[in-house]
């Protein structure tokens, strides 16, 4: 079991039993956790009490069929769904990836190009969950030694609650240091994570712009608690 399988958990829903026990059978074995379904009322009644990593999905079945219940997930959730096809349902494939399909695979289904796609649309969906909560890291207010900083308004506010001015490019620099909380930053990266137009290579007018935050931020500047230098390096924000 490696980091890309543990605890993730594949529902599989397919009306055909050799099939569908094949995929479970070569999933489990690579450390997934397996649900089986063999309809998509079957489906429905296990999301609501499972709530599944990803679903590998039949569209070609009796009753209702994979595209009808892929909208109808959509419709309340966001799971991830690879859609199983047969490869004259070119016209199938494009509606269901319009509808909202991460992925398909055609049958007759090779398990290791399953597998490779399962991976790649949980790595796409790791990477947009890190970015959502990034995004919420970085929204709001927040304390920079005595003061708050207004993400929203681009506002910074004293212990009192009044109002420190800001030039555009300050803001930016706390923003960049907001968003990377605990890792030293180089002088390039941090003029370059501003987007500092008149930056260039070398240029260490960046000391003067943190001089000038601390000024503004810090309890005693010249012994800085808040955005700290890490000597021969850069600077930090704990």
């Amino acid at each position: 079991m490696n980091a890309m399988t543990d605890n993730r958990l594949i529902l599989v829903c397919d009306d055909e039993p050799h099939l569908r026990e094949m995929v479970a059978e070569y999933l489990s074995e690579r450390g997934y956790g397996i649900l089986e379904a063999a309809s998509a009322s079957d489906m429905k009644s296990l999301l609501e009490s499972k709530t599944p990593d990803l679903i590998v999905l039949d569209i070609n079945m009796p009753g209702t069929d994979g595209l009808t219940a892929l909208r109808e997930l959509r419709s309340s959730s966001e799971i991830p769904v690879i859609m199983l096809t047969a490869a004259s349902e070119v016209i199938d494939r494009v509606i269901g990836l319009e509808m909202g399909a991460d992925d398909y695979v055609g049958k007759p289904v090779d398990l290791r190009e399953l597998e490779a796609r399962i991976k790649a649309t949980l790595r796409r969906q790791n990477l947009v969950h890190a970015e959502i909560e990034q995004k919420d890291k970085v929204r709001g207010t927040v304390v920079f030694g005595p003061c708050r900083l207004d993400l929203d308004g681009a506002r910074l506010f004293d212990k009192g609650g009044d109002e420190i001015p800001l030039t555009a490019m300050e803001f930016s620099l706390l923003r960049v240091f907001v968003e990377n909380r605990g890792r030293v930053l180089n002088r390039d990266q941090l003029l370059e994570q501003a987007h500092d137009k008149g930056w260039e290579p070398f240029d260490r007018s960046i000391d003067l712009r943190i001089s000038r935050l601390r000024r503004k931020i810090e309890n005693n500047p010249t012994k800085p608690e808040t955005i700290r230098t890490v000597r021969g390096i850069g600077y930090v924000f704990d």
